[in-house]
């Protein structure tokens, strides 16, 4: 048996911090859901909630009243093993439970939970149920700032989220062209006792040949060249599917990218502004990161580079793609239970992102962390970081 003080500060410091997310928003951006992959914040706020209900609370909690029988229906994501749910795309026709209503839920679990931790020693099977769940919190912290952004970047009106936001820091170091030898590396997280996600695990050796990456991101004016080049229309630099793509989405630009009489702007979450051209590139899809490497003859780092490389590099403004293939470690195993749903299950067609974002909440990320998204995706602050 084992105290929970550390993780107790942690659920704590996480659910507060859910909230402030959602402080600058008027009751009626909790609803709206533009398109399929971006779900509205009060569900978001639901969700997160009703994972510690269903898999601590329900469990664990003696004589545990469940707040509403009918929110797992309404809050469950894709856990099939747990029951049904609603339809994804339709997570944005709920006008109930009422934004409030979500609130009343989330401080009567909380409350729940923190009485629960607080009158009980936890098992380490259970602590670790726990500590998934926070992190599960912050990942969607990153998806509320991201389908905020999409949500207000989709309005007409263009509106500001928080005028003192700041989405990125220029690189103001010279370029370097990083060496990395050949040999053989390990990479994955080791067996140290911090918490990680499963796909993360399975720490095992890689041949790499020698190669070299980039001490920097690429700029918004070096993407702005590719697409003054005809970037978007050469056939030759886009896989078949990214072509199909662009033409029938008729991508020319990166998202929220406009050109006003003549002059390229920003959609940001601080509102509408100039394209700032030294400022790293954000909201790329692995089609156009592919493209753009193929212009440049380079190319994207795998992720067992990236992954040796990063300690020579500042990393953490940018969900960087990879050139890898979403796929599990040597002796993956897939926990037991719904919770064996977390990650297995998405292992297929799907590329590899490492890094962070200015979105990604603290004492998240790592450098072993496996983000993973469809390559056409790119409304996560996705950037590129070169190698060859």
């Amino acid at each position: 048996m084992i105290t929970t003080t550390k993780n107790l500060e942690l659920f704590l410091e996480t659910r507060k911090l859910t909230e402030q997310i959602c402080k600058p928003l008027e009751i009626e951006d909790y609803v709206v859901q533009p398109v399929e992959f971006v779900s509205p914040p009060k569900w978001h706020l639901g969700h997160t909630t009703w994972f510690f209900e269903e898999f601590i609370l329900k469990k664990h909690k003696e004589a545990y009243q469940i707040f509403d029988e009918q929110f797992s229906y309404v809050f469950n994501s894709y856990y099939e093993s747990v029951g049904e749910k609603v339809i994804r795309t339709n997570r944005g026709n709920l006008s109930r439970p009422t934004v409030n209503r979500i609130y009343e839920y989330r401080k009567y679990v909380t409350e729940a939970l923190v009485e629960f931790l607080n009158e009980n020693e936890i098992s380490q099977e259970l602590e670790a149920v726990l500590e998934i769940g926070i992190h599960h919190e912050k990942q969607h912290q990153e998806l509320l700032l991201t389908d905020i952004k999409y949500i207000l970047g989709n309005n007409p009106l263009l509106p500001i989220y928080h005028k003192n936001f700041n989405e990125s820091k220029i690189e103001n170091h010279s370029h370097k062209w990083l060496s990395i030898e050949e040999g053989v590396y390990e990479i994955g997280k080791p067996e140290d006792g911090e918490f990680c996600y499963d796909n993360e695990k399975g720490r095992h050796k890689v041949y790499l040949n020698e190669f070299f990456i980039s001490n920097k991101l690429v700029t918004n004016e070096e993407y702005l060249e590719f697409m003054e080049a005809g970037g978007y229309q050469d056939v030759l630099l886009w896989h078949a599917e990214a072509w199909d793509w662009i033409t029938t989405e008729k991508i020319k630009a990166p998202q929220y990218w406009h050109l006003i009489d003549g002059s390229w702007y920003q959609y940001t979450l601080s509102g509408l502004k100039p394209l700032a051209p030294e400022a790293p590139l954000a909201h790329i899809s692995y089609y156009e990161a592919f493209a753009f490497a193929q212009w440049k003859d380079m190319r994207l780092p795998t992720e067992a580079e990236w992954e040796i490389a990063q300690e020579k590099f500042d990393w953490g403004q940018r969900w960087e793609w990879t050139e890898s293939a979403y796929s599990p470690y040597p002796n993956y195993q897939k926990p037991e239970g719904a919770l064996g749903e977390y990650n297995g299950k998405f292992m297929v067609n799907q590329k590899v992102l490492r890094g962070g974002s200015v979105a990604t909440s603290p004492k998240h990320t790592r450098c072993t962390y496996r983000n993973f998204f469809h390559p056409n995706l790119r409304w996560q602050f996705t950037g590129i970081r070169l190698a060859q």
